[in-house]
């Protein structure tokens, strides 16, 4: 049985990065993700979780990053993107009325939009015109290695802000915030998601700014530990 042998995320990167013109030091990667780590883990979660971090940190550049994003979500069914889709909006329906109206279309876009960016991306070509090497990567490294844990080793009721409760649903949340902050360097809530208080994601001049980006450190699994925005002045 494949749960009885140690499927390990392993990567280790010491090459420099082959463009002469980006001379790069990859550091050296260790996720662990095994059936040891998360006993309780159904073997087919296990190893779509344990894949998916190994194929990213497999990749050298942004367009590399890209498609690997991208083929782990070509795996969803149709059944489990609704099955997610359920979950966003039983979550966007209990917030109070006018926020879930104001917040509503920036979820939507911040999942659906962006996976339907990703896979147009993926299919005409567009990420092997994309050679820079990957966005932060020791914050990338960092973002690996909280996949697992907070796929796998949360109760279901907390493993992230939409509480999918499910391994695989999870994933896919880490998956489009991967691609929207390592591969375009963009927040991974759109600009104009709004918060309480009046204050919403902005881009101004060449920077992203986002009231609630260093409000989340004691949340691990939080995205916005990683996320490229900066925090919003005064906030």
């Amino acid at each position: 049985m494949l749960l009885d042998e140690h499927v390990h995320c392993t990567q280790g990167f010491a090459d420099n990065y082959k463009n002469p013109k980006i001379q790069i030091v990859y550091l050296l990667m260790s996720v662990s993700c095994d059936s040891a780590k998360y006993p309780d883990a159904d073997e087919t979660s296990l190893l779509r979780v344990c894949e998916a971090v190994r194929r990213m940190g497999e990749a050298r550049t942004r367009g590399e990053l890209g498609e690997a994003i991208a083929r782990e979500v070509e795996k969803f069914t149709l059944a489990e993107l609704q099955a997610i889709g359920g979950s966003i909006k039983n979550e966007v329906d209990r917030l109070p009325s006018p926020y879930r109206e104001k917040i509503r279309p920036y979820f939507h876009k911040q999942f659906f939009g962006t996976h339907h960016q990703l896979l147009r991306m993926f299919r005409s070509g567009a990420f092997r015109q994309m050679k820079q090497p990957v966005t932060e990567p020791e914050t990338f490294e960092k973002f690996l290695a909280m996949v697992p844990e907070g796929c796998l080793g949360q109760p279901a009721d907390s493993v992230t802000e939409f509480r999918f409760g499910r391994p695989v649903r999870s994933l896919f949340y880490y998956l489009l915030s991967a691609f929207s902050m390592f591969v375009m360097d963009e927040p991974g809530h759109p600009v104009g998601t709004p918060f309480p208080g009046g204050f919403m994601v902005e881009w101004r001049g060449q920077e992203y700014f986002c009231p609630i980006r260093d409000k989340e450190e004691e949340i691990p699994f939080s995205i916005c530990n990683f996320c490229p925005a900066k925090q919003m002045e005064g906030v």
